[in-house]
């Protein structure tokens, strides 16, 4: 009896989590692309395209609608994005991007962010993660300096 239980608390589990990564907002899957142009313009060591793109980030976050992410998960994306935006240094732009791409790793797993597959690349000189859509490894931390420095955590489909 008790392994019935515990099997049916596992499978519920399970359900759940599939159920939830499985959720598409299309207002959150624009919010990934916001986030993969942030990521883009870090890898080419552009700051100025950088702080653009994360004021668009910041725009799509506005958007979205409480009861689609929590207010207190929008608001820190949009603190990080906000701190990426206004600063003027590369270095701290990426400093911040660790955070938000933390948290943006986060939301892929209440959200289907897009069709295509989406991978979780590390970098282990910024001991960092980031999400990418596409598995060639381009790393926001270093840019030119180490550009494919890296390797795919997880792909998440």
């Amino acid at each position: 009896m008790k392994k019935y239980i515990v099997t049916a608390v596992f499978s519920l589990f399970s359900m759940i989590f599939v159920s939830a990564q499985s959720k598409s907002n299309p207002q959150v899957s624009k919010l990934y692309k916001n986030y993969i142009a942030i990521k883009t313009a870090l890898a080419s060591d552009d700051a100025d395209k950088t702080s653009k793109a994360a004021s668009e980030f910041i725009k799509t976050a506005s958007t979205i609608d409480y009861k689609v992410v929590s207010e207190g998960n929008l608001t820190i994306l949009k603190k990080d994005a906000t701190a990426i935006s206004e600063a003027r240094s590369i270095n701290t732009q990426r400093e911040t991007f660790l955070n938000l791409s933390d948290n943006m790793i986060a939301l892929t797993k209440q959200f289907k962010l897009s069709e295509k597959p989406i991978f979780v690349q590390y970098c282990p000189m910024a001991d960092g993660s980031w999400l990418s859509d596409e598995k060639q490894i381009v790393n926001p931390y270093y840019g030119s300096k180490m550009l494919s420095c890296g390797n795919v955590k997880t792909e998440i489909n």
